[in-house]
């Protein structure tokens, strides 16, 4: 073979496979481990409910909802769906915030054969109107608070059944901890028929086998294009991320117990609050929201041993003025992302000094693969995997693959070039749903092109560099500066838009609009008039900054100069 020739795919492969085998971690496992086998995520919960019943599955505020009672509750919900038409290929929207109803809609959906639709509960009226009519949903479960904007857009969309609940319909009178003011205070009730109520009246559901391959959930992504994608999710996928993760980068097994505020609407909350528990037999606190307090009082009293966090949450809990009061020595491990705040050493010596844990970066992953593609766990001493920066994203998880390539050509670049982070993993996207062009693009030969940077080093790690993509992190959070712009289109006095962001101490970053206005309109239109616009038209987190410009710079081909408009910064 020519010595200079450029390597096959198979042979770039087993060589980077032979580089990651010699540096691999001792004692991190080489292979998916699924303790149940690979049964669907519903039997998993059948499982422990008559192996374990009077287990806590859920501790909300101190309500125990135990494996037997989701069971149940989920049946229940199941019946409900089938006895109003639902099944296989069906998809059912749940526009609500943490809480074990939110759980229950989960698997019930997942019973009935269903496709499970989570929609953000910050969304307002365009947002929400348009992943109804994409999924083609006929029944939405909401928070009563949401229930007057599903009435709003209902007419527009197919829905012909609405439940309504509440974040703190099943908080204790008395709460185990802290509890915020805006979750005691949601045990309010709409027009909407009660979910919990409708529960206790429903009968048994018709048996149904799982398909662990088909449809399970549409978990929406932000689009480049335009408006957001629907990401086609299986079981399988669901049960390939915990059988890694959970003995990987979020370690949890039976007798296990975690904290878990991340918004279950979330691709990163479905797998920590709802599939991870249940594929594990393990207890998960839930929180309705992120509150600092809240996380503290829980640990102290529920003695969690695992811990998953933003590095931004950590921060919080150590600069609370009442942490020193509670014990948080109860914390094992302790995964974490950076988002607005790296992990450093610094931070991680004080963790350590407060919890005894070590903060371990978590993954690098995103909601077309599930989330979690790669580990840092067995990184960690002498802050070996803080050495490298950016972020260091450690190893694949056993079962899937990494290369790096030309985002032009798609050629492979050798170990230390920049370039295009692809993904091969069994969790993949199998579509994006009703994109057949979008699907086309990302799904090469088996491969997902990421369109992120990154760099596989001479150990075989992932160093991520950034998002060749134009998303932005706010609080978190995904922006698309597409979204934003295809938004502002529906102004009646905007013509044009680009938006870019800025960097912010606070949010991360924050996208800023330059907008163009339509001189037959512009009279008594203010940038203060189009921000107010926003706030009903988008979510809190979109909201950009504007600036009103005369004109935008423009390629030839008709694209906004995004680098010139960021000159203007």
């Amino acid at each position: 073979m020519d010595q200079d020739a450029a390597p096959t795919e198979a042979e770039y492969l087993q060589r980077l496979r032979a580089i990651q085998d010699a540096h691999w971690p001792a004692g991190v496992p080489r292979e998916p481990h699924y303790p149940l086998g690979e049964i669907a995520l519903t039997e998993h919960l059948r499982h422990w409910a008559r192996e374990t019943p009077d287990a806590a599955l859920y501790n909300y505020y101190g309500r125990i909802v135990t494996f037997a009672e989701m069971d149940r509750l989920s049946d229940r919900f199941a019946a409900l769906l089938q006895a109003d038409g639902i099944g296989p290929g069906d998809a059912v929207a749940v526009f609500l915030g943490n809480c074990p109803q939110f759980a229950a809609a989960f698997f019930g959906i997942l019973k009935a054969g269903a496709i499970h639709v989570p929609v953000n509960p910050m969304f307002k009226a365009h947002e929400l109107t348009y992943e109804l009519n994409d999924t083609q949903a006929t029944v939405v479960l909401a928070d009563h608070a949401l229930v007057p904007l599903v009435r709003a857009v209902e007419g527009e969309t197919r829905l012909r059944r609405v439940f309504g609940t509440g974040l703190g319909a099943l908080v204790p009178d008395v709460p185990a901890f802290h509890v915020p003011d805006s979750v005691s205070g949601s045990a309010r009730t709409s027009d909407a028929e009660d979910f919990l109520a409708a529960l206790e009246r429903a009968g048994e559901p018709s048996p149904l086998s799982a398909d662990v391959d088909a449809v399970a959930a549409l978990n929406y992504t932000g689009g480049t294009t335009g408006m957001p994608k629907g990401c086609v999710h299986t079981q399988r996928d669901m049960l390939y991320t915990a059988a890694t993760s959970c003995r990987t980068n979020c370690p949890l097994e039976a007798g296990d117990t975690t904290v878990n505020f991340h918004p279950l609407f979330w691709i990163a909350g479905e797998d920590l609050g709802l599939i991870f528990p249940v594929f594990a037999g393990a207890t998960c606190v839930l929180l309705a929201r992120w509150d600092p307090l809240s996380y503290i009082q829980a640990v102290h009293a529920v003695r969690p041993n695992r811990a998953v966090l933003l590095v931004d949450n950590a921060v919080a809990v150590m600069e609370h003025p009442e942490v020193g009061d509670y014990d948080l020595t109860s914390i094992d491990t302790t995964g974490v992302s950076s988002f607005v705040k790296k992990l450093n050493a610094q931070y991680r010596a004080r963790w350590r000094q407060l919890t005894g844990s070590t903060m371990v970066e978590l993954s690098y992953g995103m909601t077309e693969t599930h989330t979690c593609d790669t580990f840092t766990v067995g990184l960690q001493d002498d802050d070996f995997d803080l050495s490298m920066q950016p972020i260091m994203c450690g190893f694949p998880v056993p079962g899937t693959e990494l290369k790096v390539c030309d985002f032009a050509t798609g050629a492979l670049l050798p170990l230390g070039a920049e370039g295009e982070i692809c993904v091969r993993s069994p969790s993949t996207l199998k579509a994006y749903w009703n994109k057949p062009e979008a699907t086309a693009e990302a799904l090469r030969d088996g491969w997902l092109h990421t369109g992120d940077i990154g760099v596989i080093n001479e150990r075989g790690l992932l160093q991520f560099l950034g998002r060749r993509k134009e998303m932005l992190k706010v609080n978190g959070m995904s922006v698309f500066p597409a979204e934003i712009e295809a938004l502002l289109g529906r102004h009646p006095a905007i013509t044009g838009s680009g938006v870019i962001g800025r960097p912010d101490a606070d949010r991360g970053e924050v996208p800023v609009a330059f907008v163009v206005l339509d001189p037959d309109q512009e009279a008594g239109v203010s940038e203060t008039d189009i921000r107010s616009w926003c706030r009903e038209a988008m979510a809190t987190f979109k909201c950009p900054e504007v600036r009103i410009v005369e004109s935008l710079p423009m390629t030839a081909t008709g694209k906004v100069k995004k680098g010139e408009l960021a000159k203007l910064l």
